[in-house]
């Protein structure tokens, strides 16, 4: 594209991993981002961008960009490389993938990425079709969401079931795991809306955040006990005769099954698990029966420990026994995402069958670099849209792997990350305004278009021209890789599915967005007569898939069926308790690592302003167990189990309850002291349902550095 001079807008996406996929208005001068800000005709927008991104010109013209191509030349994760051509990037490439494939098979290559981008052409699925051609190990995503969505799944079916839009109109709103001032921003206005209209908000977390400090009130739950409380929640509702019989009978199967499973799970039971007064968990449950329209918020934290995945089952089916789902503002609000008539299968290309190919589970990364699971050893790994180094448990044997001299890396990136830093490759990526691209939301019901605003920074590409490139080089015969963005866009949606009546990509280029064709949020309550997308078309209290044992949402298996691990799945939600947290004395304090306030995940870790912002890593400690230990506020602590130590600056707090400890993920190990982050501590067992992560499942020591 020619650089124009003078000022002009365009109306943008933001292409980050957020439920709130914010349009935003974008300022190019002569050439060049100026500014950014929050698209304030967006009716989830509403003018707002979070910390996060409202500098998002200091990250594109960044000093530390990666603007070419790059050749390691010093020791792997000492950062040293020199500029290469294109040419010569994607010609090592292949050299090297040649050899691999006819020395070990295809399946000595292993690709990892994630929703570091979450554009249709650029984001999670954009080399799918390229390491599948080759017939590579596939790479498993499941350690963001997909035991909730494996659980949501097995109880509800694919469907959107909530416009967020439409919890103005509940009354009573739980917010379970999620912190939505600081990850879920701009759903926050509809909830205050709900808050001055008389409903009532309800935070379940172990920690009291900023969403916590907002709301009527707080239940500061034992981390990884969320299913206690959701089946002690049911035992109330049944036992004292709550529930929407009429609801049960005709849009459930397995009330009956169910309301004689949790007659075990009194409150006084409960408290015991959850740390919570039993008197607490009863008004609870009468309160959230009694209101109308009850609504739950849940967040992906919730899968995050041993039964994390019977927690999502339980809380799944509490609207069905209350009948919430009859009214608009009623429900379980999880992800929209449904709603999006995205041709996954297209997307991700030819389907290896599972006997075909290895499945790698992408949380077990140190494993498979390290040579700990079967199948040959893996030669080769290719990042993007991901920093593995920092985001995935297993730290130190993510960096182990990482530092074979026998593994050939390629990292597309925008700056030296952590993972980039052990690299053989790096190439350089487009940022949003440098590409073409339309998002879908995990978080509303609306498609963005972004469109390139300005030339590519240095040598940069867009993550789908490098698949071009790459494929070209292989000598790939697949279309897809001859087709423009505008033509991978008409087959990457099905444009012709009810709920895109009206839009169009042409619409979309001159307005920026479109409102998927459902019913307004006033008017949206898609499950007030049943119609549930099950096999039975009902909400399962007994899952008819458990039968099928411990299987994955498509999304992130890429569609190939089969088990990994064949362990089986409750059909009913059950209790399982923490296995880690209270199994060792030696390690005394439950370790959570939540989301950051100023980085999303660990993009923004480099940026001066959002670490001003976010601060050094910080460890939260209750005022006994700091006390016990000699630590007083600011003082440096080590933070330690079996798999590692962690320095981090004491925030004596009681924001957490004694027995708990929290430290945000998002720092980067290289620029933490110690040269380790959280994740160092966090082990790489699966939760109960979906190979879930067990972030909240993680016990420790504290004591003063």
């Amino acid at each position: 594209m020619a650089v124009t001079e003078g000022s002009r807008t365009h109306l943008g996406a933001c292409p980050h991993d957020c439920p709130d996929t914010c349009s935003m208005v974008v300022t190019i001068t002569d050439g060049k981002v100026d500014k950014v800000r929050g698209n304030g005709d967006h009716p989830f927008t509403r003018g707002g961008l979070c910390v996060k991104v409202t500098d998002y010109p200091n990250h594109v013209y960044s000093a530390d960009r990666i603007t070419t191509p790059l050749e390691r030349v010093g020791p792997k994760g000492s950062g040293q490389f020199r500029p290469i051509s294109w040419d010569t990037a994607l010609d090592r490439i292949a050299e090297r993938y040649c050899e691999i494939i006819a020395t070990d098979g295809p399946e000595a290559i292993l690709p990892y990425s994630y929703l570091g981008n979450m554009g249709i052409l650029n984001g999670l699925t954009v080399g799918d079709r390229f390491f599948n051609g080759l017939g590579t190990s596939v790479s498993e995503r499941t350690f963001c969401d997909g035991g909730a969505i494996t659980a949501y799944i097995m109880t509800l079916g694919p469907t959107a079931a909530v416009d967020p839009e439409s919890l103005v109109h509940s009354k009573y709103i739980v917010i379970w795991a999620c912190n939505v001032l600081s990850n879920n921003l701009h759903l926050w206005p509809f909830i205050e809306q709900a808050q001055a209209n008389g409903a009532k908000v309800v935070v379940i977390d172990p920690m009291r955040h900023r969403t916590a400090e907002k709301a009527d009130w707080h239940l500061q739950i034992r981390p990884g006990t969320d299913a206690a409380l959701a089946l002690a929640m049911m035992h109330v509702i049944f036992a004292e005769g709550l529930a929407d019989e009429d609801f049960l009978a005709n849009h459930t199967v397995g009330a009956a099954e169910l309301a004689e499973h949790v007659q075990q799970y009194t409150p006084e039971w409960a408290a015991k698990q959850t740390g919570l007064a039993a008197d607490d968990i009863r008004t609870l449950a009468r309160e959230y029966a009694a209101a109308e329209p009850s609504m739950i918020r849940i967040g992906v934290a919730i899968e995050r420990s041993a039964a994390g995945g019977n927690a999502a089952r339980a809380i799944f089916c509490l609207p069905a026994l209350v009948g919430a789902w009859r009214h608009v503002g009623g429900g379980v609000l999880q992800m929209p995402i449904w709603a999006f008539p995205v041709n996954w299968d297209d997307l991700h290309g030819p389907h290896p069958r599972a006997d075909e190919v290895r499945i790698v589970n992408q949380w077990r990364l140190g494993d498979a670099l390290t040579g700990q699971l079967d199948g040959p050893p893996v030669r080769s790994l290719f990042v993007y849209n991901s920093n593995p180094a920092v985001v995935i448990a297993g730290q130190q044997a993510v960096l182990a792997g990482l530092a074979r001299e026998d593994l050939f890396t390629v990292v597309s990136e925008h700056f030296m990350t952590d993972t980039a830093r052990y690299a053989d490759i790096v190439l350089p990526a487009t940022m949003a305004m440098e590409q073409n691209d339309l998002m879908f939301s995990w978080g509303h019901l609306y498609l963005t278009y972004n469109p390139q605003m300005i030339e590519p920074v240095g040598e940069s590409v867009p993550n789908n021209e490098l698949f071009r490139r790459l494929a070209a080089r292989m000598g790939l015969d697949d279309p897809w890789f001859s087709l423009s963005d505008d033509e991978q866009l008409a087959r990457a949606l099905d444009w012709s599915a009810p709920q895109m009546e009206g839009i169009t990509l042409d619409r979309l280029k001159t307005e920026g967005y479109a409102r998927l064709n459902v019913p307004e949020a006033g008017a949206y309550a898609p499950h007030a007569a049943g119609g549930f997308l099950t096999p039975s078309g009902k909400v399962e209290l007994v899952s008819s898939m458990a039968a099928g044992g411990n299987f994955v949402a498509p999304l992130f298996r890429q569609g190939i069926p089969g088990n990994q691990d064949g362990s089986p799945v409750d059909a009913l939600p059950t209790w399982r308790p923490p296995v880690e947290v209270g199994a060792d004395a030696r390690f005394p304090l439950a370790l959570i690592s939540p989301k950051s306030h100023a980085f999303l995940n660990s993009q923004y870790g480099n940026m001066d302003r959002q670490l001003d912002q976010q601060g050094p890593p910080r460890l939260a400690l209750h005022p006994d167990d700091a006390a016990s230990r000699g630590i007083a506020h600011g003082d440096r602590v080590r933070v330690f189990n079996d798999r590692g130590a962690v320095l981090a600056v004491a925030r004596v707090t009681d924001q957490v309850a004694a027995g708990v400890a929290a430290m945000p993920m998002g720092h980067w190990a290289s620029g933490s002291e110690g040269g380790l982050s959280v994740n160092a501590l966090n082990a790489t067992r699966y939760a109960d349902i979906g190979r879930a992560p067990t972030f909240s499942d993680t016990a420790v020591q504290v004591e003063r550095a």
